[in-house]
């Protein structure tokens, strides 16, 4: 398509103009003390997720001018096209239809060919989970990448709904001491391993499969065909290697948008076919949401339009989420793909160098731990750094004074950021634990919090598999929407070739000890590890 990038359209501009004006000077406390309506205005519903935008740094006007950005670069027009199928992957001329693997039956592209491998790997999974007649009770995730955060978040995430008498584990790693301290604990007979590699050919992938395989051997295995099974779209290399079952996916599929195609494996061996297939439909339902959804009230626009307001003119380099649910764990490490992979990019489509900054870094850990951990830095710090809470309403477990003590955790810090502590407050607080040889003037410029540091609380009522569907596919939307306005290709990753690359030039100058031709540098470590 030949639509305007964002620096190239006058709201661009309008943009910087209204910052320099109003936005670098904007304070969350005086806009809430004007507006006392702010939270109503500023909250949003979507699909399974009700969305709190009223502490970060926008007013109507930079809402305004964000939705005028969006036109000026086509979004609704690139949107449409990524959905009907256009190849909008230009630097590989692919489609982008990760959504098609979660439409339902005759509704989206290629569905018969979806709805045969979903329906083949289903039936699959749920012979295996008929643990008496299958004997399994450990599932081993060989994957990197796409083929492993995606199944390796949505798993424990969903442990309510795991089958009782299975166990998962995930390799990806290609340092020994990961597989080996999970085959350690397992027995043949017991385990099946899932092979994740689109090409099988994926180094890492590859080296723990030949590891697993031969660990199995070495232990009395006898039956590769029922204990290794392979997702990918490489059947003969597969059947060398052993394997009989396999369930492919499409170039259309990229990696980091995988777990809804058949490197879901691991998750519908988790929670079974019904739930598998809730999931898919959460995430169907925000697919619709992002789809028809005025901007105004499109709750993954809105999200990846403050990222740029955020990252082009605040100038904010990062952005840390904090999930407030011990399931939700692996979500950060999920999330540093998403968006890292996708947008971490320094020309456009037609490649040319950017004048502007693209992806935030993307990190977290989940609350409380994060509280004591990094949240000193994101209080007092120098940098702001917009944070993202995701909360549960309703837990899974009975610990009821546990949970509310989590959600006022949550709540407090998204509160504490915005209203920040002046020194004169401090002054008038005791400080049991300050030194006596210090004045209270000192210690209270200590215990000063500068505030108005933004933040998004989201929540969902309860984390289940169609509420967390949802939750993914907003994500995946709202790191298009960013994407679309920077006029990049967010579906690409060209930067995770070079060091491939130059690691296979290696290995064999290792056999050799041949260091000719390197950087001293290198020469001088490959000596040190392997002469």
């Amino acid at each position: 398509m030949n639509t305007l990038r964002c620096d190239q359209t006058q709201a661009w501009r309008a943009l910087g103009e209204h910052y320099d004006s109003q936005g670098r000077s904007f304070d969350l406390r005086e806009a809430f003390a004007r507006h006392p309506g702010r939270f109503q205005a500023l909250s949003f519903e979507a699909p399974g997720i009700f969305a709190d935008l009223s502490k970060n740094l926008v007013d109507a006007q930079t809402l305004r001018l964000l939705f005028e950005l969006a036109r000026g670069c086509e979004l609704e027009q690139r949107r449409d096209a990524m959905l009907a199928g256009a190849a909008i992957n230009t630097t590989e001329d692919r489609a982008v239809l990760h959504t098609a693997l979660r439409a339902p039956r005759g509704e989206g592209p290629f569905s018969d060919d979806v709805h045969g491998v979903l329906d083949a790997m289903l039936a699959y999974a749920e012979s295996v989970r008929d643990t008496r007649a299958s004997g399994i009770r450990h599932i081993v995730n060989i994957g990197i990448g796409g083929s492993d955060l995606g199944p390796q978040m949505v798993v424990p995430a969903l442990e309510a709904f795991v089958h009782p008498e299975l166990r998962f584990h995930f390799v990806s790693n290609v340092d020994g001491h990961d597989i080996t301290s999970v085959l350690r604990h397992l027995h043949p007979g017991e385990t099946l391993f899932v092979i994740a590699s689109k090409t099988f050919t994926t180094q890492e992938t590859m080296a723990n499969a030949h590891a697993a395989k031969a660990w199995f051997v070495a232990h009395g295995g006898t039956d590769t065909a029922k204990h290794f099974v392979a997702t990918t779209t490489n059947v003969k290399a597969a059947a060398e290697f052993g394997i009989e079952t396999t369930f492919g996916f499409w170039d259309w599929v990229g990696g980091r948008y995988s777990l809804w195609s058949a490197i879901g494996l691991p998750i519908a061996l988790a929670i079974g076919a019904d739930n598998f297939r809730d999931l898919l439909a959460g995430a169907h339902e925000m697919d619709r949401h992002f789809a028809t959804a005025p901007l105004a009230k499109n709750l993954p626009v809105l999200l990846g339009l403050i990222d740029v307001w955020y990252r082009n003119f605040h100038g904010f380099t990062t952005r840390s989420v904090a999930p407030y649910h011990q399931g939700l764990k692996r979500l950060p490490a999920y999330l540093q793909q998403l968006e890292m992979e996708s947008n971490g990019k320094c020309v456009d489509l037609d490649g040319n160098a950017l004048p502007f900054a693209t992806s935030p870094v993307v990190w977290g850990e989940p609350g409380t731990n994060g509280q004591h951990a990094y949240f000193q830095m994101l209080h007092q710090g120098t940098d702001v750094i917009p944070v993202e809470f995701v909360l549960v309403k309703h837990p899974t477990h009975d610990l009821a004074d546990q949970h509310t003590k989590l959600l006022a955790n949550g709540l407090a810090q998204a509160q504490a950021l915005m209203l920040g502590k002046r020194t004169d407050q401090a002054l008038s607080e005791r400080a049991p634990t300050a030194a006596k040889s210090l004045s209270p003037e000192v210690v209270a410029r200590h215990r000063t919090f500068p505030g108005n540091r933004p933040s998004t609380t989201l929540m969902l009522d309860r984390l289940t598999p169609r509420s967390l569907g949802a939750l993914v596919a907003m994500y995946e939307h709202r790191v298009f929407t960013s994407g679309a306005l920077w006029g990049i290709n967010s579906f690409d990753q060209w930067g995770v070739e070079l060091g491939k690359a130059l690691c296979n030039d290696l290995l064999p100058r290792i056999a050799s000890s041949n260091t000719q031709g390197l950087d001293a540098s290198t020469a001088g470590m490959m000596r040190r590890l392997f002469g």
